[in-house]
């Protein structure tokens, strides 16, 4: 297929890119490379255009005329989004309609959204379905909110299928070492871990150590990028072949404490580090673990690396050998 990537420079895109490319895939990536890294893109071409620039973005569509489009390309951070959530819509959302609006008038049929499990908020019940109520917490998953509602309504109107996909805590890296997680500035709990154990950072921060959890600390659900990237794949066979369009959680249905991934790192990198204790940030769940019934019905997908230590053994040799 010829399969048209925004975002695909950065961190869960570039691991898409790369197994759409090793499938034989014709892959294009579109990314401003305001976040990305163009080093990061190992199949294709890649196209450094703003998706608000929307006759650029409709003149490469027409062009390159994908059988799909698997849309990465947004913020992420939550706090950033809560700090300054114009940006956020601004790019998250509007420059999501630019997209949709250029993929319906070129005639392109199937599209991947990137969603995330923030379209839930707090959850009433964890495992978290699909169909648990979505009441975003912050202008983050509001923002991916308001995409999935404009997928509905597009696919209604237009005829557009789709799959959005909302990941957990996406987390490793390519097992090669060739492409893994490069942001600044760095938020994720296990990068952060492992910055520390580097000797990059004095010290890595537990927030809040009195949940209603087994050790006191949040629970999260960890997935290794590669099942996350065949999920994509996986997404793209089922449209292909007529399935119907969803949403569909990408996670393992288990979940880690922060105090068993510290402790997993130190044993996976034979460091100590110093850790500290700090208050609970506002907003954090105590538990957030997906309930992967229906992407496993619906796409037959099978993770191949549902392995704490493995997830974080590809992350440390990404951190000591980081090309980007």
């Amino acid at each position: 297929m010829r399969i048209l990537v925004t975002g695909g420079a950065g961190y869960i895109g570039s691991h898409t890119v790369e197994l759409l490319g090793r499938k034989g895939h014709i892959v294009l990536t579109v990314d401003n490379l305001s976040r990305g890294h163009r080093e990061a893109v190992l199949f294709g071409e890649l196209a450094e255009v703003d998706l608000s620039e929307k006759e650029k973005l409709k003149e490469l569509i027409n062009s390159f005329r994908p059988d799909a489009v698997i849309h990465f390309a947004a913020f992420i951070e939550v706090g950033e989004s809560v700090k300054d959530p114009k940006s956020f819509y601004r790019n998250n959302t509007c420059n999501a309609l630019n997209l949709l609006e250029a993929v319906v008038e070129s005639g392109v049929k199937n599209f991947i959204f990137s969603s995330t499990a923030a379209v839930y908020g707090n959850p009433q019940k964890v495992p978290i379905p699909e169909e648990h109520p979505k009441n975003p917490i912050n202008p983050y998953g509001a923002s991916k909110l308001a995409v999935e509602r404009m997928l509905q309504d597009f696919h209604t109107a237009y005829g557009l299928n789709y799959v959005a996909l909302r990941y957990f805590n996406a987390a490793g890296a390519d097992p090669k070492g060739r492409i893994g997680e490069s942001h600044n500035p760095e938020t994720h709990l296990i990068p952060l871990i492992l910055k520390a154990a580097k000797g990059e950072r004095d010290s890595f921060k537990i927030f809040g150590t009195d949940y209603p959890t087994p050790d006191g600390t949040c629970i999260r659900d960890f997935i290794h990028v590669c099942d996350l990237a065949e999920a994509h794949l996986k997404a793209l066979e089922y449209l292909a072949e007529g399935g119907e369009s969803c949403a569909l959680n990408c996670g393992y249905g288990t979940g880690h404490s922060v105090k068993e991934v510290v402790e997993t790192a130190k044993r996976v990198t034979g460091r100590e580090f110093k850790v500290e204790e700090a208050p609970r940030r506002p907003g954090d769940p105590p538990i957030l673990v997906a309930d992967t019934r229906r992407i496993e019905e619906k796409l037959n997908w099978k993770p191949k690396f549902n392995d704490l230590e493995y997830i974080i053994q590809t992350a440390w040799n990404w951190e000591l050998n980081r090309r980007f």
